[in-house]
């Protein structure tokens, strides 16, 4: 079964927002400001609606597994934070491509409903994530139903369901000893945006599909689906495949984790 473990950034749609608000005379940093005024007025918080989103970072954290083992890799969709159609159809080709299991924190909640919009929005298609293989397991078993496996949110699941019980991933991850959010978090996405630091953002956002994906494998050991031994197995891997990679902020967070580890 191959995984893959998804999250994305997203920053004001100010292009919507300027046609609904008729800002034309403004430019992006201000049409923004008038966003998050009217949401605040409406809602006393800032957290704009998902269809006044758009996707600048979409990371993967990809596990494929056949009969002769199984390979981890994390990547950055897209080429750069401007490329939205590209990251978009590269992420639903994916999980064509891959036929995986999908694995996020919150995706149900948020990161899905906006792919969903922005995919509209840009006229990709998304058949196989909605139809599968047609076959009758697909039908009791697809991405879509909120209480089916082939998407597991571990935040909705870990809280019952219940949307006042949630935690956020920042606290979850340190709750088992991870490094959780390193450099900025959501809240800051969109002033990096605005300063130039793209790379700022999709390596805030590989780090955030790396603590999802060890929440998960935390859930599976609870749950009894991995054992002890398959555990430090999968921790392994992992801390491999980071140790490996040529990416500073990849070798940052395998030191900051085994930092979190030798002070425990």
């Amino acid at each position: 079964m191959n995984i893959l473990v998804f999250d994305i950034e997203t920053i004001p749609n100010t292009d919507l927002g300027r046609s609904l608000y008729n800002l034309h005379d403004l430019d992006d940093d201000d049409v923004a400001k008038v966003m998050f005024f009217k949401q605040r007025q409406e809602k006393q918080n800032e957290f704009l609606p998902l269809y006044l989103h758009k996707v600048v970072a979409i990371s993967i954290l990809l596990k494929k597994s056949d009969d002769s083992g199984d390979e981890i890799e994390v990547i950055s969709l897209g080429t750069d934070a401007f490329d939205e159609k590209g990251m978009v159809k590269q992420f639903f080709d994916g999980i064509k491509y891959y036929k995986a299991n999908l694995i996020s924190w919150n995706g149900k909640g948020f990161d899905l409903p906006v792919l969903f919009l922005r995919a509209i929005e840009h006229q990709i298609q998304a058949k196989y994530f909605w139809q599968g293989d047609q076959s009758r397991e697909f039908g009791f078993n697809n991405y879509s139903n909120r209480y089916h496996e082939r998407h597991l949110d571990v935040m909705d699941i870990l809280s019952g369901y219940q949307p006042s019980l949630r935690t956020s991933l920042d606290h979850f991850s340190g709750l088992i000893g991870m490094p959780g959010k390193l450099g900025i978090d959501g809240s800051k996405v969109w002033s990096t945006f605005l300063n130039g630091a793209y790379d700022e953002i999709r390596n805030y956002c590989d780090t955030d599909v790396i603590n999802t994906y060890i929440s998960y494998l935390r859930f599976q050991h609870f749950r009894g689906h991995i054992s002890d031994d398959q555990l430090t197995q999968e921790i392994k891997q992992l801390k491999d495949y980071l140790g490996r990679s040529s990416k500073d902020h990849l070798n940052n967070f395998l030191d900051v984790w085994n930092s979190h580890n030798n002070n425990a």
